[in-house]
């Protein structure tokens, strides 16, 4: 039978049978809109909503640990259905990310769900990182096997940002670190924006997530770029109109192109931006600005560097490789290129690798695990379950 990979992300689970070419993603969570009030959406079915005006998220991830089982639950029955990937995870091996440093009785608590609500076979269990990594190895060129890699993995999630250094193929534990911000702060930082200087969208996270998806991109100089109000030339070039969604003509926001309206345009509700477009994504290198202190990613990236090997400095940051959905933005790697380079040795190159699709990227690891000939190896069966409960698992 075909091994399942579930790539279980804070907002998107990405999931598919090792067999096939790409996973599905499908938001993890349950959502509740006003206009349909009797029903809750489940995963892909808020597609079948009309109107995602203040859309209410039910999130099973507090804080980027899985804390609501009921919520997982049900998104997972959902996900194992005939409308999810359709086919149930009875009997089957399953690959399955958990965050960093997870905590133990979250651990214990999958383990019983999978094996005592699902009845798996077997599972194999691995951080985002650990499968970016595997990934990493079948995707490159040169002779590098996981044995010999040395790479950073920055995964730039949800609730956090996490850098994960890898010598030898193992995760250095002590140079892990660990970055507050992720794409729900930075789409709560443009609701509050947005509601201070034009209309309240504080309960709008659906429709401000698209806005922040559509129109925001990190400065290359932070401090140049807020100069865009010293002359009117530069603020046409950075000032856009984005046209929200009125859940009947318009189903989802755009940006709107001057000079070309489209039909019933004028009646359209629109909210004028301009420096929030690349104050946002800032956060992720000034986690300041609002609030949280903490360094930003370049920063971090030092600072894990020093926590390892010396000899291992000049591989790790010719292999810098950068996944998850925040690290989207258009001008994301040359401005963290830039500030790395000034806080790294002169003498060692650096060098940053962002897939075309760093969002499934993990998966795609997951299903080279899958694949690989000694997998049955590695995974943790139902008779290690029954003998030996939580404590027979192999700590990675």
């Amino acid at each position: 039978m075909a091994v399942v990979v579930l790539d279980n992300g804070a907002y998107t689970a990405k999931v598919g049978l090792a067999t096939q070419d790409e996973p599905q993603v499908i938001p993890n969570c349950i959502m509740k809109a006003k206009s349909e009030r009797r029903r809750a959406f489940v995963g892909n079915q808020i597609e079948e909503c009309r109107d995602t005006s203040a859309l209410f998220y039910i999130l099973a991830f507090q804080r980027g640990y899985l804390l609501n089982w009921d919520t997982q639950k049900t998104v997972w029955d959902y996900i194992f259905s005939k409308e999810g990937i359709g086919c149930t995870l009875e009997n089957r091996n399953i690959v399955i990310t958990e965050p960093q440093m997870n905590f133990h009785s979250v651990q214990e608590a999958m383990l019983e769900m999978l094996f005592e609500e699902y009845r798996v076979a077997g599972m194999y269990k691995a951080t985002a990182a650990d499968l970016a990594a595997f990934n990493y190895v079948a995707d490159s060129e040169e002779r590098t096997t996981m044995q010999t890699l040395n790479c950073i993995i920055i995964d730039v999630g949800y609730s956090f940002t996490h850098i994960v250094p890898f010598v030898l193929g193992r995760r250095v534990l002590e140079a892990i670190r660990r970055i507050d911000v992720g794409g729900k702060a930075l789409t709560n930082h443009l609701k509050e924006l947005i509601s201070y200087r034009h209309l309240n969208v504080m309960d709008e996270s659906h429709v401000v997530n698209q806005i922040k998806e559509d129109v925001c991109f990190v400065a290359e100089d932070f401090k140049d770029a807020m100069s865009v109000h010293h002359s009117e030339k530069r603020r046409k070039e950075i000032a856009v109109e984005y046209v929200l969604p009125d859940f009947t003509t318009v189903k989802r926001g755009y940006i709107r192109v001057p000079g070309q309206p489209r039909e019933d345009e004028e009646q359209q509700q629109m909210v004028p931006l301009c420096n929030e477009r690349f104050t946002v994504p800032e956060v992720l290198f000034n986690p300041s600005d609002i609030g949280i202190q903490q360094v930003g990613i370049p920063e971090a990236v030092a600072d894990a560097l020093q926590a390892c090997p010396w000899e291992a400095h000049r591989e790790l940051l010719l292999n810098i490789l950068i996944v998850g959905g925040s690290s989207q933005f258009p001008g994301f790697l040359p401005r963290l290129k830039r500030d790395l380079r000034a806080l790294v040795p002169d003498d060692l190159e650096v060098s940053l690798i962002c897939p075309e699709d760093p969002v499934r990227y993990a998966w795609y690891g997951g299903r080279e695990v899958a694949t690989s000939p000694n997998f049955d190896e590695f995974i943790y069966t139902r008779d290690d379950y029954e003998e030996f409960g939580i404590h027979g698992l192999p700590q990675r």
